[in-house]
């Protein structure tokens, strides 16, 4: 799977064009500079995890149970690192959050927040403790990025099911907003939509859930949260020309890379060899002549050699279900195939002029 998206965005993109910006941290450094960096399945053994609960002894409602519960699992995340700027090399710092994966320190964040290019790392927990951390994986293409710290214990947040979100159902955002004197910070709203795809500078951000929960700088990296306190997604971006529309990246694009590295401590992505679009982005890329479809995932493209190319499949074929699971959307064929190996075969059944036909794939890993 090739997920270059190389053509140029068609005109009714340009209404969403100003959309966002990745809502980073907030950036301090000298000479007041503007910084474009440093802002900022199966189940996985996280440890023990908190259960929200709502009684008359604990909370009156849900939201003050979530907001007793989720936060000493948010933590804030101060990098360092050097910005160039029209005045040469500058030093910059940002601040972002993360939320706690494992009781043994594996965190989840942006990729925006916790890049290669930050020098320096510090993880603040709700307890007054620091920590060091490292950097143990990230993914410029989904925003997304694991870090470790040395502890123990740690209280972790249940991830939850991005697949069986609704629209219209609560979502609570923690985070630490406009920096850490803000930490922690609870916001509360619902689903607004999901499937949607912005527009960015470097690409386009895919399949997305949309919330009206307030989202701000400093928020990158946080949980957005269901009424069971589990975690639905990762804030990550912000309609900055407008009010409450929020995005976070659906959490199960998490689950498998999460598996492999708490097995092995890294992880290797898998691909079929593809350049692909699902139906919420083929407006962007594809003709009108081309997006005659209403669900699955369209090939616009096959790589000589690949896994795609070598079992058969061909541009204009339209992918329906991998290893039997209906697959509609990008996110949810990158998690399928992140659960499998280089070198494994994955059922493909796909349409080609308007006939069903099923190949093995063998994938290779990815870039």
């Amino acid at each position: 799977m090739n997920d270059d998206l190389k053509n140029e965005k068609k005109s009714n993109s340009l209404i969403i064009g100003m959309i966002g910006a990745i809502i980073g941290g907030v950036i301090v450094g000298a000479l007041f500079i503007v910084v474009n960096f440093f802002f900022d399945n199966s189940t996985v053994i996280q440890g023990a995890k908190n259960e929200i609960v709502v009684s008359q002894g604990s909370a009156d409602s849900v939201v003050e149970a979530i907001a007793q519960t989720v936060p000493p699992s948010v933590v804030g995340i101060e990098t360092t690192g050097v910005a160039m700027t029209a005045f040469g090399p500058q030093e910059a710092s940002g601040v972002g959050s993360g939320f706690i994966l494992t009781s043994d320190g594996y965190i989840a964040t942006n990729q925006h927040v916790a890049s290669n290019d930050v020098s320096g790392m510090t993880v603040s927990l709700a307890d007054g403790n620091t920590y060091e951390a490292t950097l143990v994986w990230s993914d410029a293409s989904l925003d997304l990025a694991i870090i470790k710290i040395d502890a123990t214990d740690l209280p972790v947040l249940e991830l939850g099911d991005s697949d069986e979100v609704v629209v219209g159902e609560l979502a609570v955002a923690v985070g630490n907003p406009m920096g850490l004197n803000f930490e922690r910070t609870v916001t509360a709203g619902i689903i607004s939509a999901l499937n949607r795809s912005i527009p960015l500078d470097n690409g386009l951000a895919e399949d997305l859930i949309q919330t009206d929960a307030s989202i701000n700088s400093g928020n990158s990296g946080g949980p957005l949260v269901n009424k069971n306190g589990e975690v639905i997604g990762i804030n990550t971006y912000k309609l900055t020309t407008g009010e409450g529309m929020g995005f976070a990246i659906p959490v199960n694009i998490l689950k498998p890379i999460l598996n492999e590295i708490v097995a092995t401590g890294k992880f290797n992505s898998t691909v079929m060899g593809i350049t692909a679009y699902d139906r919420a982005i083929a407006d962007y890329y594809l003709a009108d002549s081309d997006v005659n479809f209403n669900e699955g995932i369209y090939i616009a493209s096959v790589q000589q050699g690949g896994g795609a190319a070598n079992a058969g499949l061909a541009a204009g074929d339209i992918i329906k279900e991998i290893n039997g699971v209906k697959t509609n959307t990008m996110l949810k064929m990158k998690e399928i195939l992140y659960a499998v190996n280089p070198g494994d075969k994955v059922s493909v059944t796909f349409e080609r002029n308007g006939q069903s036909q099923t190949k093995d794939v063998v994938v290779t890993a990815g870039q």
